[in-house]
Protein backbone atom coordinates (compact mmCIF):
# COMPACT_ATOMS: atom_id res chain seq x y z
CA UNK A 1 0.00 0.00 0.00
CA UNK A 2 2.94 2.38 1.20
CA UNK A 3 4.39 1.53 -2.52
CA UNK A 4 1.44 2.38 -4.23
CA UNK A 5 0.50 5.51 -2.56
CA UNK A 6 4.27 6.94 -3.33
CA UNK A 7 3.76 5.66 -6.99
CA UNK A 8 0.85 7.96 -6.87
CA UNK A 9 2.46 11.02 -5.63
CA UNK A 10 5.26 10.88 -8.11
CA UNK A 11 3.15 10.16 -10.87
CA UNK A 12 1.17 12.96 -10.09
CA UNK A 13 3.72 14.99 -9.31
CA UNK A 14 5.28 14.39 -12.60
CA UNK A 15 1.89 15.01 -14.08
CA UNK A 16 1.60 18.57 -12.21
CA UNK A 17 5.05 19.54 -12.85
CA UNK A 18 4.99 18.68 -16.51
CA UNK A 19 1.55 21.06 -16.59
CA UNK A 20 2.92 24.27 -14.05
CA UNK A 21 6.65 23.74 -13.79
CA UNK A 22 8.41 23.17 -10.41
CA UNK A 23 7.11 26.95 -9.70
CA UNK A 24 3.47 26.64 -10.17
CA UNK A 25 2.47 23.29 -8.76
CA UNK A 26 2.47 23.27 -5.04
CA UNK A 27 2.45 20.18 -2.55
CA UNK A 28 -1.55 20.78 -1.80
CA UNK A 29 -2.20 20.68 -5.13
CA UNK A 30 -0.35 17.62 -5.98
CA UNK A 31 -1.62 16.15 -2.60
CA UNK A 32 -5.42 16.62 -3.64
CA UNK A 33 -4.75 15.34 -7.38
CA UNK A 34 -3.04 12.16 -5.98
CA UNK A 35 -6.57 11.54 -3.56
CA UNK A 36 -4.24 12.02 -0.43
CA UNK A 37 -4.06 14.50 2.68
CA UNK A 38 -0.83 17.02 2.14
CA UNK A 39 0.46 15.96 5.43
CA UNK A 40 0.53 12.14 3.57
CA UNK A 41 2.58 13.59 0.89
CA UNK A 42 5.00 15.08 3.40
CA UNK A 43 5.68 11.65 5.12
CA UNK A 44 7.10 9.89 1.74
CA UNK A 45 8.93 13.57 0.66
CA UNK A 46 9.95 16.24 3.34
CA UNK A 47 9.45 18.74 1.29
CA UNK A 48 8.81 19.86 -2.59
CA UNK A 49 12.21 20.23 -3.62
CA UNK A 50 12.78 16.43 -2.37
CA UNK A 51 9.93 15.49 -3.94
CA UNK A 52 10.37 17.14 -7.32
CA UNK A 53 14.18 15.39 -6.96
CA UNK A 54 12.76 12.32 -6.71
CA UNK A 55 10.33 12.66 -9.45
CA UNK A 56 13.39 13.44 -11.75
CA UNK A 57 15.61 10.51 -10.48
CA UNK A 58 12.54 8.42 -11.46
CA UNK A 59 11.57 9.41 -14.61
CA UNK A 60 14.98 10.86 -15.87
CA UNK A 61 17.03 8.80 -18.68
CA UNK A 62 19.30 7.36 -15.88
CA UNK A 63 16.97 4.31 -15.24
CA UNK A 64 16.27 3.40 -18.82
CA UNK A 65 20.68 3.29 -19.64
CA UNK A 66 20.98 1.53 -17.13
CA UNK A 67 18.73 -0.99 -17.92
CA UNK A 68 19.52 -0.11 -21.58
CA UNK A 69 23.25 -1.00 -21.01
CA UNK A 70 22.43 -4.16 -19.44
CA UNK A 71 20.59 -5.45 -22.55
CA UNK A 72 23.36 -4.46 -24.94
CA UNK A 73 26.72 -5.45 -22.99
CA UNK A 74 27.50 -8.11 -25.33
CA UNK A 75 26.17 -6.52 -28.53
CA UNK A 76 28.64 -4.73 -31.18
CA UNK A 77 29.43 -1.16 -30.28
CA UNK A 78 27.43 0.45 -33.52
CA UNK A 79 24.13 -1.73 -32.70
CA UNK A 80 24.31 -1.05 -28.99
CA UNK A 81 24.67 2.99 -29.25
CA UNK A 82 22.09 2.89 -31.82
CA UNK A 83 19.83 1.10 -28.62
CA UNK A 84 20.74 3.47 -26.78
CA UNK A 85 19.93 6.95 -28.84
CA UNK A 86 16.38 5.14 -29.11
CA UNK A 87 16.14 4.85 -25.92
CA UNK A 88 17.14 8.07 -24.81
CA UNK A 89 15.30 10.21 -27.68
CA UNK A 90 12.40 8.04 -26.63
CA UNK A 91 12.51 9.06 -22.99
CA UNK A 92 12.86 12.59 -23.96
CA UNK A 93 10.08 12.60 -26.09
CA UNK A 94 7.72 11.04 -23.10
CA UNK A 95 8.65 13.64 -20.95
CA UNK A 96 9.19 17.17 -23.24
CA UNK A 97 6.25 18.94 -21.81
CA UNK A 98 8.45 18.75 -18.26
CA UNK A 99 11.85 19.26 -20.11
CA UNK A 100 9.87 22.63 -21.94
CA UNK A 101 8.78 24.47 -18.99
CA UNK A 102 12.06 23.43 -16.78
CA UNK A 103 14.01 24.98 -19.83
CA UNK A 104 11.58 27.81 -19.54
CA UNK A 105 11.85 28.42 -15.54
CA UNK A 106 15.22 27.18 -15.05
CA UNK A 107 16.79 30.44 -14.86
CA UNK A 108 14.50 30.93 -11.82
CA UNK A 109 15.11 27.95 -9.83
CA UNK A 110 16.74 28.15 -6.69
CA UNK A 111 20.15 26.75 -6.25
CA UNK A 112 18.96 23.31 -4.44
CA UNK A 113 16.70 22.75 -7.58
CA UNK A 114 19.27 23.72 -10.05
CA UNK A 115 21.45 20.74 -8.10
CA UNK A 116 19.21 18.28 -8.85
CA UNK A 117 18.91 18.74 -12.31
CA UNK A 118 23.20 19.07 -12.60
CA UNK A 119 23.83 15.94 -10.44
CA UNK A 120 21.01 13.25 -12.90
CA UNK A 121 23.10 14.53 -15.83
CA UNK A 122 26.32 14.66 -14.32
CA UNK A 123 25.05 10.81 -13.31
CA UNK A 124 23.79 9.64 -16.61
CA UNK A 125 27.56 11.42 -17.87
CA UNK A 126 29.42 8.84 -16.08
CA UNK A 127 27.34 5.57 -16.25
CA UNK A 128 27.84 6.36 -20.44
CA UNK A 129 31.24 7.35 -19.82
CA UNK A 130 32.07 3.45 -17.66
CA UNK A 131 30.35 1.81 -20.76
CA UNK A 132 33.25 3.72 -22.96
CA UNK A 133 35.71 3.00 -20.57
CA UNK A 134 34.54 -0.74 -20.50
CA UNK A 135 35.49 -0.55 -24.59
CA UNK A 136 38.38 0.74 -24.38
CA UNK A 137 39.36 -2.22 -22.21
CA UNK A 138 38.14 -4.19 -24.88
CA UNK A 139 40.44 -2.63 -27.04
CA UNK A 140 37.36 -1.65 -29.29
CA UNK A 141 37.70 2.19 -28.76
CA UNK A 142 40.70 3.85 -28.88
CA UNK A 143 41.84 6.06 -26.02
CA UNK A 144 40.07 9.40 -25.25
CA UNK A 145 38.32 11.07 -22.67
CA UNK A 146 35.48 8.41 -22.00
CA UNK A 147 33.30 12.10 -20.51
CA UNK A 148 33.78 14.10 -23.26
CA UNK A 149 32.76 11.11 -25.37
CA UNK A 150 29.64 10.83 -23.44
CA UNK A 151 28.85 14.36 -22.98
CA UNK A 152 29.27 14.37 -26.80
CA UNK A 153 26.88 11.88 -27.51
CA UNK A 154 24.05 12.96 -25.22
CA UNK A 155 24.52 15.98 -26.62
CA UNK A 156 24.14 15.70 -30.49
CA UNK A 157 21.18 13.87 -29.94
CA UNK A 158 19.43 16.35 -27.00
CA UNK A 159 20.07 18.74 -29.72
CA UNK A 160 18.45 17.19 -32.16
CA UNK A 161 15.38 16.70 -30.33
CA UNK A 162 15.26 20.27 -28.85
CA UNK A 163 15.48 21.97 -31.73
CA UNK A 164 12.57 18.99 -33.11
CA UNK A 165 10.29 19.22 -30.11
CA UNK A 166 11.20 22.32 -28.17
CA UNK A 167 11.45 24.99 -30.91
CA UNK A 168 9.91 22.89 -33.75
CA UNK A 169 12.08 23.12 -36.43
CA UNK A 170 9.90 21.97 -39.54
CA UNK A 171 12.97 20.36 -41.08
CA UNK A 172 13.81 18.61 -38.54
CA UNK A 173 10.29 17.27 -38.03
CA UNK A 174 10.62 16.17 -41.78
CA UNK A 175 13.70 14.06 -41.08
CA UNK A 176 13.41 10.49 -40.46
CA UNK A 177 14.19 9.81 -36.47
CA UNK A 178 15.94 6.05 -37.65
CA UNK A 179 18.13 7.82 -40.40
CA UNK A 180 19.12 10.69 -38.26
CA UNK A 181 20.22 8.29 -35.26
CA UNK A 182 22.24 6.24 -37.85
CA UNK A 183 23.68 8.85 -39.46
CA UNK A 184 24.61 10.57 -35.79
CA UNK A 185 26.03 7.41 -34.69
CA UNK A 186 28.07 6.78 -37.77
CA UNK A 187 29.92 10.60 -37.58
CA UNK A 188 30.52 9.48 -33.55
CA UNK A 189 31.95 6.75 -34.21
CA UNK A 190 34.28 7.29 -37.38
CA UNK A 191 34.54 11.03 -37.62
CA UNK A 192 34.55 13.07 -41.01
CA UNK A 193 37.64 12.45 -41.85
CA UNK A 194 38.69 10.63 -44.75
CA UNK A 195 40.46 7.41 -43.54
CA UNK A 196 43.60 8.75 -45.83
CA UNK A 197 43.74 11.87 -43.97
CA UNK A 198 43.39 10.65 -40.38
CA UNK A 199 46.47 8.34 -40.85
CA UNK A 200 48.23 11.71 -42.47
CA UNK A 201 47.60 13.01 -39.56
Amino acid sequence: MADRTKEKILNTALKLFSQKGYLGATTKEIAKSAGIAEVTLFRYFPSKSALFGEVINTYSFLPTLREALEKVKNEPCEKALKIIAKEFLKVLETKKDLIKIMHSEMHRYPEEIKKIHENIIEKTITVLSDYFKNLQEKKILREINTVFAARAFLGMFFSYFYGKEIRECLNLKKEDPEEVINAYIDLFLKGILKIKEIEKS
